[in-house]
C-alpha cells in the first residue's frame, strides 16, 4: 500500500467516524434550538443580499483532521461577504511579506464602522485589514500582471482553502459595484495619502469581486479547519497559507473580526473568528478544528443572531476560548469520538 492510498483509508475511516460521533447529536440539538430565534433582520444595503432566505442555516464543524459534522443548509451557497477580508490578507502577506503589509494597513481594533470613511490620524493607514478600508488596501496588495492575473490568483488561493474550484457571483458583482460609492470614497481618500497606488480603482473592482465569491457552511468550516490546520487543508492536504503567517490571520481575527462587537466576542467565545453581511462566520479552534455558521438574519452589529448563539454554546460547553483554564462542561474530544459518551 502507498501513502496515498493510505491516506485515502484514513480519510475514510475519518468520514465514518464523523457519521456516528456524538458531536453530531450535539450540533442537531443546537441547530433545532437556534431554528426558533428569528431576532434580526436580512441585510438590504446590497441588493442581491435582501433576497436571502431568512430561515436558512446551517452549522458545520471541520477537525484538523479532515473529519466533518454537520446539519441543516450546509450546502445552501451565498456570497462571502467580509468573511473574505482574513484570507486576502493572508494572500497580501506572502506577496510582500509583513513589513510591507503594515506599512500599508494596521491591525488595530477600531470601534468606527465597517465602512467608516476614516483612516488612522497618525499614520494615515487604515485601522486593519477586517474593516472596508483595510481590505481595500489589502486588496491593491494583491500581486499580478495585470487584472485577470490578480483575480485569478485571488480564486485559486480560495480554492486552495476550500478544496475546490470558487466563483464569483456576477449578480453580487454588478450589486455591489452599483451601490460601492462609498468604498470609492474610501479608496479615494486612501489614494490621496499614499496607502494604495494608481490602480486603486481596479483594485476596488478586485474587492468587490472578492466579496461576492459564493461559498457554503461547510466551505467556512473548511478554510477554518485549514487556519487551525497550520494553513494546510485537512482533506486535499494542499497548502493554503504559509504556516509563519497563520498566526497573524488569527491574532486580526480575534481582535477585529465580529465588526464593533469584536471586543464582546473576544470576551465571550474567545476564538480567532470572522462575520459577513450574508450571514456567515467562520471561527477557528487552533490546532483542533473550522467552525462554519450560516444563518442570514442579522443583529445591529452585522453578525448572524444565530451564528453568535452557535459560536458561543460551543465555546461554553467545550471550554473553546483561547483563555479557558477550567473544566469544560463536556469533553469535545468524546464528542469527536464515536465511542464518546454525553
Amino acid at each position: 500500500m502507498n501513502i496515498e492510498q493510505s491516506d485515502e483509508i484514513d480519510l475514510l475511516l475519518g468520514r465514518m467516524k464523523a457519521a456516528t460521533a456524538p458531536l453530531r447529536t450535539t450540533l442537531r440539538e443546537i441547530h433545532d434550538r437556534g431554528r426558533g430565534d428569528h431576532r434580526g433582520e436580512v441585510a438590504t444595503y446590497i441588493p442581491e443580499l435582501a433576497k436571502a432566505n431568512p430561515d436558512w442555516f446551517g452549522i458545520c464543524i471541520v477537525t484538523a483532521k479532515g473529519d466533518i459534522f454537520e446539519v441543516g443548509d450546509v450546502q445552501q451557497t451565498f456570497s462571502i461577504q467580509s468573511v473574505s477580508k482574513p484570507f486576502l490578507f493572508g494572500l497580501a502577506l506572502e506577496d510582500h511579506g509583513l513589513d510591507a503589509v503594515l506599512r500599508k494597513v494596521g491591525v488595530e481594533p477600531t470601534g468606527e464602522a465597517f465602512n467608516a470613511i476614516v483612516l488612522d490620524e497618525v499614520s494615515n493607514r487604515p485601522f486593519n485589514p477586517m474593516v472596508n478600508a483595510g481590505a481595500i488596501a489589502t486588496a491593491d496588495l494583491i500581486a499580478g500582471t495585470d487584472y485577470p492575473d490578480r483575480l485569478s490568483r485571488m480564486l485559486a488561493m480560495f480554492g486552495r482553502y476550500v478544496g475546490r474550484e470558487v466563483h464569483v457571483d456576477n449578480k453580487v458583482f454588478l450589486s455591489e459595484r452599483i451601490t460601492g460609492h462609498r468604498n470609492r470614497a474610501i479608496g479615494h481618500l486612501m489614494r490621496n495619502f499614499g496607502m494604495v497606488g494608481d490602480r486603486f480603482e481596479e483594485s476596488l473592482e478586485l474587492y468587490f469581486q472578492q466579496c461576492s465569491l459564493l461559498v457554503t457552511c461547510r466551505d467556512l468550516a473548511m478554510m477554518g479547519a485549514t487556519l487551525a490546520n497550520g494553513g494546510v487543508n485537512p482533506q486535499t492536504r494542499e497548502r493554503a497559507l504559509d504556516a509563519r503567517y497563520v498566526k497573524y490571520l488569527q491574532s486580526v481575527m480575534l481582535s477585529c473580526g465580529m465588526y464593533d462587537s469584536a471586543g464582546e466576542w473576544a470576551f465571550r467565545v474567545g476564538l480567532p473568528a470572522k462575520s459577513g453581511v450574508s450571514g456567515g462566520i467562520v471561527a477557528v479552534v487552533p490546532g483542533k478544528l473550522g467552525i462554519g455558521v450560516f444563518s442570514p438574519r442579522l443583529d445591529s452589529r452585522g453578525n448572524s443572531v444565530r451564528g453568535v448563539a452557535v459560536c458561543t454554546e460551543l465555546s461554553e460547553r467545550f471550554g473553546l476560548h483561547a483563555f479557558e483554564s477550567g473544566v469544560p462542561l463536556e469533553s469535545l474530544e468524546q464528542q469527536l469520538d464515536h465511542r464518546g459518551r454525553r
